[in-house]
C-alpha cells in the first residue's frame, strides 16, 4: 500500500479546514446576533447576488430548495429578507434584503474582517495578495475542469436524474 499524503501538506484539506476554521471563528463573534450559519451565508450571497431567483440561491449554498424556503421563511418573518415575484416566471421568487437587513450586513462585514485580518496577520501584504491570486486561480482551474466534464458527460437520463434526486 502507498503511503498516505499527509493532510496538511494535502491543499485539499488545508483549503477545508481553513474554511472551516474562519466560519467557526466568525459565528463566535456574531452567536449573540441570533441567526444561524447558513442564515448569514444566505445573507452574503444575497448581498452578492440581490434579485437571485430562490432556486438559484438554493444551488449556491448547495442545499435543498425544501430546506432554503424555511430558512427564508424565517429571515423574511425577522423582516430581513423579501420575496418578489419573478416577473418571466410566476412560478418563482426573487430575493431582495430589506432596509432593516443592512446595519446588521454592517456588522456582518465588520466581524468578517476582524476574522480576516487574524487569519492573514502573519502574512505581509503582498503574501496576502499573492494567496488571494492564486485561490483565484485554482477556483478558476476548477470551474473550468467542471465546464468541460460536464461537456464530457452523457445528459443525464430522466430515470437517472430522480435517481440522483433520491440518493
Amino acid at each position: 500500500m502507498q503511503n498516505m499524503p499527509n493532510p496538511e501538506e494535502s491543499i485539499g484539506f488545508l483549503i477545508s479546514d481553513v474554511a472551516r476554521l474562519m466560519r467557526r471563528n466568525f459565528n463566535r463573534r456574531v452567536q449573540d446576533f441570533g441567526l444561524s450559519q447558513a442564515q448569514w451565508q444566505a445573507h452574503a450571497y444575497l448581498y452578492r447576488q440581490e434579485g437571485v431567483k430562490q432556486v438559484t440561491l438554493a444551488e449556491m449554498l448547495e442545499i435543498q430548495p425544501i430546506t432554503l424556503a424555511r430558512l427564508l421563511d424565517r429571515l423574511e418573518d425577522a423582516g430581513l429578507v423579501s420575496r418578489r415575484p419573478d416577473p418571466t416566471d410566476r412560478r418563482a421568487s426573487r430575493l431582495y434584503l430589506t432596509e432593516k437587513a443592512k446595519p446588521l450586513l454592517q456588522q456582518m462585514q465588520e466581524h468578517s474582517a476582524i476574522t480576516k485580518g487574524q487569519a492573514t496577520m502573519d502574512l505581509s501584504e503582498a503574501e496576502r495578495l499573492q494567496l488571494v491570486r492564486m485561490l483565484q486561480t485554482v477556483k478558476q482551474s476548477l470551474l473550468f475542469a467542471e465546464t468541460r466534464l460536464d461537456s464530457e458527460l452523457p445528459p443525464l437520463t430522466k430515470s437517472a436524474a430522480k435517481q440522483k434526486k433520491r440518493a
